[in-house]
């Protein structure tokens, strides 16, 4: 799911024969990927970066106006993976200018994805406080919350976001993500009344079909390369699916395979995308876990 997009690559798509660690017996083996060449930095990014950093080295421009600069850096260096000079940039931004509300959305990120959960939530609510109706604040608070072990906070977020456009897919997946922390079963039928309202040509259908137990692993993995038109739509719906199907992993018990999704999604190098963001703060999760197991 896209957030913002300052990157444009060219992606080279081949198949590979699956690992066997994919999958934990050879009659559900997943025996062919599709891959993408990881996105790499856009000459215009780089340019934007550099006239940016001369911009603010001028001495005649307002503190408004070096904050939505060091906003405007922060958003670039956030799009390209250097989350830390853009988290740096954002916390400039708001202390020239203690309202702009996107830098608070964007430090709630970051703080997420490094697990200070409490941190996330005060800015979050921060944004929400400036602008009651920023429904990208809703959402990831929700998020935050969900990765913070709140699902029935997290909950109340996710449908004020879901509200807000009913046929949207992904807001229909991440509400259902929340829900089934709380009631698998109820979760379940949730999600399969809201699949009437996504339209058939919004892909991401494919996923709720494969939550909604309407659609094989098989079917899905074929589904990924079905009516894409370029290379970086390709790179985009590998991201976003790899990470959904790690998700499926999860719930069916099996850490190795997901562990290996979420890897491919991390390796297209789609940072903007939430799929992406999320993917890492999965894998360390899972890692913690692993790490706090009682020893056999």
């Amino acid at each position: 799911m896209k957030s913002f997009s300052y990157l444009s690559a060219i992606v080279l798509a081949f198949s590979l024969q699956a690992c066997s660690s994919i999958s934990s017996s050879p009659t559900s083996a997943v025996e062919q990927l599709v891959l993408a060449e990881p996105l790499t930095v856009h000459y215009k990014s780089e340019i934007a970066l550099a006239r940016l950093s001369e911009v603010l080295t001028r001495a005649d421009i307002t503190d408004e106006q070096r904050a939505q600069l060091f906003y405007d850096r922060g958003v670039i260096y956030d799009s390209v993976g250097l989350r830390s000079l853009a988290r740096l940039d954002f916390t400039r931004a708001l202390r020239l200018k203690p309202d702009l509300v996107d830098a608070y959305n964007f430090l709630g990120i970051h703080l997420t994805q490094q697990q200070e959960f409490i941190q996330a939530y005060e800015q979050f609510d921060s944004a929400i406080e400036l602008e009651p109706n920023h429904e990208y604040a809703y959402l990831n608070r929700g998020i935050a919350l969900y990765y913070g072990g709140r699902s029935e906070l997290a909950i109340d977020d996710l449908l004020v976001f879901h509200q807000q456009q009913a046929s949207d897919p992904y807001r229909i997946l991440w509400l259902y993500l929340a829900e089934r922390n709380i009631d698998v079963e109820q979760a379940t039928l949730s999600i399969q009344s809201r699949l009437d309202g996504v339209s058939e040509t919004a892909w991401a259908k494919q996923i709720i079909r494969l939550y909604a137990g309407q659609l094989s692993e098989a079917d899905f993995i074929n589904s990924l390369t079905a009516n894409v038109s370029s290379s970086r739509e390709l790179a985009d719906r590998l991201c976003e699916g790899y990470f959904y199907l790690a998700k499926y992993k999860q719930f069916e018990g099996k850490p190795n395979a997901a562990a290996n999704y979420f890897k491919l999604a991390l390796s297209t190098n789609v940072y903007e995308f939430v799929e992406h963001r999320y993917a890492k703060l999965e894998l360390q999760i899972m890692r913690e876990a692993m790490a706090s197991a009682p020893q056999s």
